[in-house]
């Protein structure tokens, strides 16, 4: 599991500083082409960055299907729990088993559904409009993520099986910051 956390989170992690980064540059290129005149915005214009906003949408549906499965991992995802945590335990556990199950089986059956589309259209000569990709590549990433949700789902569902607690991500938690004595002192 911990190497498919550690791909998970640096999928993620790549697709976000791909996108930023290649966001950032055709910013740049914009603007600069239009403060410059003469040869340098010639040589400018005649770079085509087109394909880029094209390429940060998919990079981003990537990044929102992988991380929709972390979320599920690591507790982040919004939840509307304020009655189940008022019922007595036997029957709170039982609607938290429920709805993990229900995630599992929505999720599962959008990735068996997203399969079968990447399926189809992977046996039609469709394109992406700037880039001219093979468009069943970007929708791969339905069948993948929701894979990868499902799976998630019962894994949670699993773990509060077995220990009866679910994952809590800590919003006060800065990841590598050590947390502040009375003194100042880390």
């Amino acid at each position: 599991m911990k190497f498919l956390n550690y791909l998970e989170e640096w999928l993620i992690g790549t697709l976000m500083a791909a996108a930023t980064l290649i966001i950032f540059v055709a910013v740049i290129h914009r603007y600069a082409t239009g403060l410059s005149s003469g040869a340098l915005q010639t040589w400018l214009l005649g770079i085509n960055l087109s394909w880029a906003q094209e390429l940060c949408i998919y990079l981003f549906v990537w990044m929102a299907k992988f991380g929709a499965a972390y979320g599920v991992r690591t507790g982040i995802h919004v939840g509307v729990d304020v009655l189940v945590n008022r019922l007595d335990d036997r029957w709170r556990k039982l609607c938290v088993h429920l709805s993990l199950f229900a995630g599992a089986l929505f999720t599962g059956v959008i990735a068996y559904l997203g399969g079968r589309f990447v399926w189809e259209i992977a046996h039609t000569d469709q394109t992406s409009s700037e880039m001219e990709i093979p468009i069943w590549i970007v929708y791969l990433a339905i069948p993948l993520g929701s894979s990868l949700m499902s799976f998630r789902f019962l894994q949670v569902a699993w773990a509060f099986w077995r220990t009866g607690e679910l994952p809590k991500h800590d919003h006060s938690h800065v990841e590598g910051l050590e947390a502040q004595t009375a003194g100042g002192a880390a």
